[in-house]
């Protein structure tokens, strides 16, 4: 025989809100009224389904379960059949949550870089709800099959502007903790608007990967990416170039730059900063070629690995003074991809390392989910940009702009 509900009190329910008590959470006001109309609805689910039947069947007393809704904890009461064919809608079986609310909170939190432990606690001091790490971990892990689906969705013909850059994290690997680079490709589309084309992890970062890299954006759909800012890492640009043979290469000047820097002598930082300024600071392409004579001249007897640097790469150090002033500010530094890592690195700050690498892709997954809401309007001076492009790349954007 099913036991029987209380009718909710709402006499005693008024008392308990003019005596403060919460309306939601541990011991919130509105738990048993939940709980009695929820009990109701099943019961008429049940009724209905016992009618509908051809078979004979009839009532067959409940199954207690507790239930977790923004309002609270409660036991709820399912009712069953003696044929055991029903099958409750409303709260299906094995549901534990009344509603997707506190999984939207979940995931919330936890796209703010929020620790399991501090979601913990946030879900109980709402709603009176103790969530453990592996309800934690179940629910965030229905963010894998939208990231895989994302990872693999297909990609414009052409991309004006791309930058490509690597960000590192410890993920825990055969017991141990191993380091792994996580590679991240910004692209500018046709419109002006920024886009993560893609997210791919490896353990370290190299040209060989690279090249996998480009090879997947190619397999997506990408035809021609007009010019790709990138860091100095060794064999980039040739890889760049084994898939979009015609794609021109910025060496990121900033990386550049940190990079000499590590080989000059700290008294000497202001001074060599100071004549090397005018190298990329230049107007013109011959303006900055003087400048690193100059340069060298003065400093390559101290700093001769330094000098060498510089030339050795100085044809994709110097593309972007082919271009006018808003080409360049677009091109020569990488600081639109490493704004991007900037918000990774929020996220994951209070993270001394990851499980796995799933832990680490869904998060910083969420984390672009959340950046790409405020990429609503186009770079500065789209408009000058892309014609200014279609004219130094004749032809290459004609169909992507249906010209």
């Amino acid at each position: 025989m099913s036991k029987i509900t209380p009718q909710f009190d709402f006499e005693k329910a008024l008392e308990a809100l003019k005596a403060g008590h919460g309306l939601s959470g541990q011991n919130g006001i509105l738990t048993p009224l939940i709980k009695q109309l929820t009990e109701a609805a099943l019961a008429a689910e049940l009724v209905q389904h016992i009618e509908s039947g051809d078979e004979p069947n009839r009532k067959n007393g409940s199954t207690p379960k507790t239930v977790k809704s923004t309002s609270g904890s409660f036991q709820l009461d399912t009712p069953r059949d003696r044929s055991g064919t029903f099958e409750p809608q409303l709260v299906k079986k094995h549901q534990t949550h009344l509603t997707d609310e506190i999984e939207r909170k979940i995931l919330s939190l936890f796209a703010l870089g929020s620790s399991y432990t501090d979601i913990t606690g946030h879900i109980a001091e709402l709603y009176g709800i103790d969530v453990s790490a592996a309800t934690i971990n179940a629910i965030t892990d229905k963010l894998i099959p939208e990231l895989r689906e994302w990872q693999q969705r297909s990609l414009d013909s052409h991309y004006p502007f791309v930058w490509l850059d690597a960000i590192h994290y410890k993920v825990k690997e055969d017991s141990r903790y191993v380091g792994k680079a996580v590679y991240t490709v910004l692209g500018v589309n046709i419109a002006g608007h920024k886009e993560i084309l893609g997210l791919y992890l490896s353990e370290s970062e190299g040209a060989r990967f690279w090249l996998s890299v480009l090879t997947d954006l190619s397999n997506r759909g990408v035809q021609d990416i007009l010019i790709a800012a990138v860091d100095g890492l060794t064999g980039f640009p040739e890889a760049i170039n084994s898939i979009f043979p015609e794609t021109e290469i910025q060496l990121c000047i900033i990386h550049q730059i940190r990079n000499t820097m590590k080989y000059v002598a700290s008294k000497n930082h202001k001074a060599f900063m100071a004549d090397l300024k005018p190298v990329y600071k230049a107007p013109t392409i011959d303006a900055a070629e003087d400048a690193l004579n100059m340069l060298a001249a003065k400093w390559e007897k101290q700093y001769p690995i330094v000098i060498k640097s510089w030339r050795n790469k100085w044809e994709n150090l110097s593309t972007f003074f082919k271009y006018p002033e808003p080409i360049r500010r677009v091109i020569y530094t990488t600081n639109s991809i490493e704004a991007i890592h900037r918000q990774f690195r929020k996220l994951t700050k209070t993270k001394g390392g990851f499980p796995n690498e799933n832990s680490l892709l869904k998060l910083l997954y969420v984390g672009i989910k959340n950046a790409s809401k405020k990429w609503t309007m186009p770079f500065p001076n789209c408009n000058l940009t892309l014609s200014q492009l279609a004219i130094y790349f004749e032809g290459r954007l004609d169909v992507a702009l249906d010209l």
